[in-house]
């Protein structure tokens, strides 16, 4: 997976620069099975590493755009050796993370470059433990692990995040580590926070019922009200998870 790490180093090393926005996506369907993903919209790029992404990415001259996918799972099998001498809780955060696909497109021509990851789930309730377990990545290579690096913002020991659904409300709830966020307050140079400054960070969630009220009084909705969209800055977000906790009652 070489050739993604440098990919991931570009997008890293440009997302100081330029404002990056992140929607987590959220699909309930009627049986209350779905479809989770997490999207990076870096259009802002284009301007200032189009070239360079094209080349890392393999792009010719007269290419138009480039779509490249790939799973956590291949991931993980490259490196199994590694994982098998990990923890017992570690080994199964990876397990955990199998059925993610991540996938990044790129077209100049529309000014369109989206880098995102998804999984279905049987239950929403399931995507409990999903970003913490993104904290294990780097334990594949350590600190140097370029593809850790991208989840850092995702994948940490702040807050433990559980959802659930019965189908008559759908609860997001955040539970903080008060010590944990206390340390992120007083880093005002970490790369993180230099990185995602000028980010933000959107909640996305569609229904198979209409929506009678949200918790949060910035929600806004569709016109059929059956999906809710929450923006926040990303920074602030990070260091207050609780602002986007969520309780979704539906008509």
């Amino acid at each position: 997976m070489t050739k993604i790490n440098q990919i991931i180093c570009v997008i890293l090393l440009s997302l100081t620069f330029v404002s990056c926005n992140f929607t987590e996506n959220i699909d309930v369907q009627a049986d209350g099975s779905g479809n989770f993903s997490i999207e990076m919209d870096g259009a802002g790029l284009l301007a200032m590493a189009g070239d360079k992404l094209g080349n890392e990415l393999g792009m010719k001259n007269n290419a138009k755009a480039i779509d490249s996918t790939f799973s956590f799972k291949e991931i993980f099998e490259s490196k199994k050796d590694s994982i098998a001498k990990l923890s017992p809780e570690q080994q199964s955060a990876f397990k955990k993370l199998e059925s993610f696909v991540m996938n990044i497109k790129m077209n100049p021509e529309a000014q369109q470059l989206l880098f995102s990851m998804n999984t279905p789930f049987k239950k929403v309730n399931d995507l409990g433990g999903l970003m913490e377990s993104m904290a294990a990545m780097k334990d594949l290579n350590g600190k140097s692990n370029k593809t850790a690096e991208m989840f850092s913002g995702f994948g940490n020991d702040n807050s433990k995040l559980t959802f659930s659904y019965d189908g008559k409300q759908f609860t997001r709830k955040a539970i903080v580590s008060k010590e944990a966020m206390a340390k992120i307050a007083a880093d005002s140079t970490g790369m993180a926070k230099m990185i995602f400054a000028s980010s933000k960070y959107t909640l996305k969630y569609h229904f198979p019922k209409a929506v009678k009220s949200v918790s949060n009084p910035d929600a806004l909705f569709s016109a059929d009200r059956k999906t809710i969209t929450v923006e926040y800055p990303f920074t602030e977000y990070t260091e207050n998870p609780e602002k986007l906790n969520l309780n979704v009652v539906f008509e």
